[in-house]
């Protein structure tokens, strides 16, 4: 693999801002390292190859007759963007087949602000129908594979944007998370992301749109290889735009005031096979023992179960949001489940089975009388965790039950996605930091959590994680 591949958006921008290395010669090596690996992962879905290398040379240029200190952060750096984001010029559909001919006229904010940033955009990556499971494949793009085994699932739904990080063909994208979008897909392949603090990254451009109520449980989030880009990234990203009236100004502190030592470092008693498998049980324990070595102090407290999990997220959704996922699905007209469910089975689908499965679920009838008792058990388990966790505690969670499953898997354990959803309706920061390979050369990795505003707490412990237990790279 280039070299240049393997650095972090960071260092690839010093070096590019410093002429050790072109911008074009950069761009090129991740387009070229795209058309290797696409054809078995197929994570890209639209690529913008022609402008990005347009781009390029403008960057290089500027840099030529410029103060290094005038230029903006990524500079010349390549990257990718989510479909589901609107990027001028590239399809805009989060893989509706009815949206195939859609094509942005505009940036979302979190677009404009990556570019603004001087980074360049490669193209968009793929996605789950509507951004609601925990597999990126739609009618439109078809299945995007893991990076490091195609018989594997990336995840989703940003498991384009996962699968494209990990195998080099970006250093950094953008993604969505609604109930661990971000963080399953970069667990599956072996990467970082962040989840924020809701309301701290606008969702303004992305489709679905969010409304008031579900902008906060969905959230933007950045994803990459190196931990030392996602502090950047989010500071680039954060702050209201007056367009997503579920974001507010808050402060982003420097990840430099914490120290290891002085934190409290709680995490779950789970049960191999149970709760998740030996091998992630194993890679938590190896963690908590690694942080327990640099000075922190260790506490255990009681697993929350999936299914409480669940339930307290749907509840949640259902209170604010005004849109069946039906309505959703088709575009504004409901969808009808049952005769596109006879469609499936005759295999001439309009939609994936696990959106078809979703719209039915979603009719289910849940009483005002039971969504307001599963919030209130919510709000109790929020203050709690606060309470527990304080300013100078994380918790260390299971992204998941298992490694990334065989393709189609996820339907058999339709709820998995509950250990990362949790913290979507709580509407806490959680990082995820990848922990080395099982005994199967599949990710592993582990959720590092805190209170609302303290993201630079959970992105400087997965710094101090990256330290120690290296990088890997799939063979691919």
């Amino acid at each position: 693999m280039n070299s240049l591949l393997t650095l972090s958006a960071t260092r690839l921008a010093e070096m590019i801002r410093n002429k050790e290395v072109s911008s074009r010669d950069v761009v090129n090596a991740h387009i070229l390292r795209i058309k290797r690996v696409n054809p078995r992962i197929n994570a890209l879905v639209q690529s913008r190859f022609d402008a990005a290398r347009k781009e390029a040379e403008a960057a290089d240029k500027l840099i030529r007759n410029s103060d290094k200190k005038e230029l903006p952060p990524f500079l010349g750096v390549p990257c990718t963007i989510k479909e589901s984001y609107s990027l001028t010029g590239m399809p805009h559909t989060g893989g509706l087949l009815k949206r195939k001919n859609c094509i942005a006229r505009q940036d979302a904010t979190a677009v404009a602000r990556i570019k603004k940033s001087g980074a360049i955009p490669l193209g968009v990556s793929n996605v789950s129908e509507m951004c609601l499971w925990m597999e990126s494949y739609n009618p439109l793009y078809g299945k995007t594979c893991n990076a490091y085994r195609t018989n594997r699932t990336s995840g989703g739904s940003s498991g384009g944007e996962a699968a494209l990080i990990a195998s080099g063909g970006s250093p950094f994208g953008l993604g969505s998370d609604i109930g661990g979008s971000i963080r399953m897909p970069a667990f599956f392949n072996g990467i970082f992301a962040h989840k924020p603090t809701a309301g701290l990254i606008p969702n303004s451009g992305h489709y679905p749109k969010e409304e008031a109520g579900v902008s906060g449980i969905s959230t933007t989030g950045p994803l990459c290889r190196w931990a030392e880009d996602l502090m950047p990234l989010l500071k680039i990203l954060a702050g209201p735009d007056n367009i997503d009236p579920g974001c507010h100004q808050m402060p982003i502190h420097s990840t430099d005031a914490v120290q290891i030592k002085d934190l409290t470092v709680y995490h779950p008693q789970l049960t191999p096979w149970l709760h998740v498998s030996s091998d992630l049980l194993a890679a938590q324990h190896q963690c908590v023992g690694v942080l327990k070595a640099c000075g922190a102090s260790i506490k255990q407290i009681s697993h929350i179960e999936n299914w409480k999990i669940v339930n307290m997220w749907a509840a949640k959704l259902r209170s604010v949001s005004k849109t069946s996922f039906a309505q959703a699905l088709g575009d504004g007209h409901a969808v009808q489940p049952l005769p596109e469910l006879v469609r499936w089975i005759l295999r001439k689908p309009s939609h994936t089975l696990p959106a078809l499965l979703t719209a039915i679920f979603d009719k289910l009838p849940y009483s005002k009388k039971h969504i307001d008792a599963t919030i209130e058990e919510l709000e109790t388990l929020r203050q709690s965790l606060i309470n527990t966790i304080g300013s100078s505690g994380i918790l260390l969670f299971p992204s998941h039950p298992s490694t990334a499953p065989r393709h189609y898997m996820p339907l058999f354990n339709p709820f998995a996605w509950g250990y990362t959803g949790l913290f979507n309706v709580l509407g806490f920061p959680a990082t995820q930091v990848p922990l080395g390979l099982d005994r199967n050369r599949l990710p592993t990795g582990i959720q590092v959590v805190s209170i609302p505003e303290n993201d630079h707490v959970t992105i400087a412990v997965a710094q101090k994680l990256e330290k120690i237990f290296g990088k890997t790279f799939p063979k691919i």
